[in-house]
């Protein structure tokens, strides 16, 4: 087998511009899923997160061990919103891109509820997945707070959409 048979096999055809946007789209949401696979592992469990967390908040602030435990409860609980929030907002633009509707539509329900099932779903099984460590604690509580997170990114970019393509009138006739 010459040179010229293996740069045959190392041709690969340039992707068309509508083919980008699917692989950009779909690698930042999987990119995402992996950072949520990994927060979902002990070492982003409550207690090695306080190995770091504590000692930069009480120079921050000054906070005592017992309120920290309290900071520490809601800063987990913001960064499970956000998360799966980002999720969503990733998924949507990923389903956008994959099954574009008419060329004029900024939004689809179809592409949002895709998106809301998938981050839910995805939300349910990394919960599932932590009551099998010892370390986590897999709550059907997180599960709701994930998505609502889903839904709230959700609601946020059909608003933002549709002011985007229907912006108020700056001046109102009386």
């Amino acid at each position: 087998m010459g040179s010229a048979d293996f740069e045959f096999f190392l041709e690969v055809p340039p992707l068309k511009p509508a083919n980008k946007q699917i692989l950009k789209a779909w690698t930042a949401a999987i990119l995402w899923l992996i950072v949520i696979a990994f927060e979902s592992t002990d070492l982003m469990s409550f207690a090695s997160t306080s190995r770091f967390l504590y000692p930069i908040l009480h120079w921050l602030t000054n906070v005592d061990a017992i309120r920290f435990l309290v900071w520490n409860f809601y800063i987990r609980k913001v960064g499970h919103f956000c998360g799966y929030f980002a999720l969503s907002w990733l998924l949507f633009r990923a389903w956008r891109a994959t099954l574009p509707g008419m060329s004029s539509l900024r939004w689809s329900g179809r592409w949002a509820a895709i998106a809301f099932v998938m981050t839910a779903f995805v939300a349910s099984l990394d919960e599932w997945h932590q009551t099998y460590l010892p370390s986590r604690t897999g709550t059907i509580h997180d599960v709701v707070l994930d998505s609502t997170g889903a839904l709230t990114a959700q609601l946020l970019l059909f608003l933002w959409l549709w002011f985007r393509a229907n912006p108020p009138s700056m001046m109102r006739s009386a």
